[in-house]
């Protein structure tokens, strides 16, 4: 059986879509790609299981439309996997229907997966003549029970959406109950991480790839978070599997830096184990890892284990510098666990990245002017290396559009609308502009004095050098990411 991992071209006056294995999707000016481990995880599985995988990740190759539809006519897949989020689900919609009338598409069965059609699986069921849904975030599983299974409904797992006799019909709710122990380790030329491997601004060294620890964070109740709808529950792989996989990568395709995904990396034993056993094996010298983390759980001298086993950049998700905000949005975190894990962070000897969002309902000038005060605050003493600004966006099956919804804040349910460059949450209390002009005031922070003079000061080598100019290049494209309207 042939199987294709497509990522059809989506040509766009508003740039490059961030689609694959992200959390906030976004239209960037300067393209930037992120490895999609759970896709890939699934293609490898497929040929692991006797079939013929297929990855064509049209974004990526940055192919034309008419060059990625040659390529998958010449496939002639059986099986059409495609990853989607709100805010291009109408145009994927479009391209199933465009798709399923040509002779290969005729033949093809096509799936959708991804936190959107998790959420509202009825939906894209209803809209366009997809075959099947795999909802949940073990979709790569589900594709497995599928196509073992000669798609006999009969023999299908929870969490199957598909059409039978005329009618749309699914297995109940998902179950996160696989083991990622049995999952393999990527096959990597299978799905031309190179394409990856660079293009990221996550690296400060290259060739880079991502991996997953875990899936996908132990938190798991930020209301915002579209990945809380693919992953409820949290679960772990062994760790010293994920020494073992790091080892091979950095031996067989020479990788310097490696990103593991995970929403936030497993902690407690889990990694201490893990950091011990890099340490044992001298890895440190000759790779890099980066993390997400959330604050206030670690210790400094969790820190300087992680810093000694060769961390070098560590994810944490601010999103506001009122605790009114934290705690609406069930972040479970003080204002001061914010400034002390991050200074922790950077005496130990790491990166510290800070996402933040702007936007929401409740929030007015004031508000605002704290969050944009605290991250320029910490661009100006060193304990943010480098930080990101979205604009909220309520994405369906989170608690927070459900709550928006309820209450008539949306501005829109158009999906297109939904990928950061206008407000969907309704803020009575200020502009779409001057949340824009917010955003904007943060990235100019990277232009404070201090800020550049702690840059200079702790550069390294011509890596440093290298990654500074390529985040010069980003902020010259999030300055143009969050224009005036």
């Amino acid at each position: 059986m042939v199987i294709a991992f497509a990522y059809p071209p989506l040509p766009s006056e508003r740039g490059v879509p961030l689609l694959s294995q992200n959390r906030q999707f976004q239209w960037f000016s300067r393209p930037t790609y992120i490895f999609p481990v759970v896709p890939a995880t699934a293609a490898t599985m497929a040929k692991k299981a006797g079939h013929d995988a297929v990855w064509l990740d049209g974004i990526a190759e940055e192919w034309t439309p008419e060059e990625f539809e040659r390529r998958l006519a010449d496939a002639k897949p059986d099986v059409v996997v495609v990853e989607t989020k709100t805010p291009v689900v109408k145009r994927h919609w479009k391209w199933i229907e465009v798709f399923k009338c040509t002779p290969e598409g005729a033949h093809a069965k096509v799936v959708l997966v991804g936190d959107h059609v998790t959420a509202l699986p009825d939906e894209s069921m209803g809209a366009c003549p997809v075959d099947y849904i795999l909802t949940g975030g073990d979709w790569d599983f589900l594709l497995m029970n599928l196509v073992r299974s000669g798609f006999d409904s009969a023999q299908f797992e929870p969490g199957i959406w598909y059409r039978e006799d005329g009618e749309v019909k699914n297995t109940g709710r998902f179950k996160l109950d696989h083991d990622l122990n049995d999952a393999p380790w990527i096959d990597r030329d299978l799905c031309h991480w190179k394409l990856y491997a660079v293009k990221n601004g996550n690296f400060r060294r290259t060739p880079g790839t991502y991996i997953m620890s875990g899936r996908d964070c132990w938190h798991a109740k930020c209301t915002f978070c579209s990945w809380t709808t693919l992953y409820p529950t949290y679960r772990t792989r062994d760790p010293i599997d994920v020494v073992n996989e790091i080892e091979d990568l950095v031996n067989r395709y020479g990788v310097k830096e490696i990103m593991d995904d995970s929403g936030s990396l497993p902690v407690g034993s889990w990694l201490t184990t893990f950091c011990n056993e890099i340490i044992r094996r001298g890895l440190p010298k000759r790779v890099r890892i980066d993390c997400n983390m959330r604050f206030g759980r670690l210790t400094f001298d969790d820190y300087k284990l992680m810093r000694k086993a060769g961390f070098r950049l560590v994810l944490f998700g601010v999103e506001s510098a009122n605790q009114e905000t934290l705690d609406r949005f069930c972040k479970a975190l003080k204002l001061e666990d914010i400034e002390k894990g991050a200074a922790w962070a950077t005496k130990a000897g790491l990166d510290v990245h800070l996402t933040f969002m702007f936007g929401h309902a409740w929030e007015g000038p004031k508000e605002i002017a704290n969050t944009v005060a605290l991250a320029r605050k910490l661009l100006a003493n060193g304990h943010a290396s480098t930080l990101q600004c979205t604009m909220t966006i309520p994405y369906p099956g989170t608690p927070l559009f459900r709550e928006l919804d309820a209450n008539d804040g949306l501005t829109t349910r158009d999906w297109d609308e939904y990928d950061m460059r206008r407000a969907i949450t309704k803020t009575p209390l200020v502009s779409e502009d001057e949340i824009k002009c917010a955003v904007r005031e943060v990235y100019r922070g990277f232009l404070q004095p201090r800020a550049i003079l702690h840059r200079l000061l702790t550069t390294r080598n011509l890596f440093d050098f290298g990654f500074y100019y390529r985040g010069i290049r980003s902020l010259l494209g999030h300055l143009l990411d969050f224009r005036k309207a």
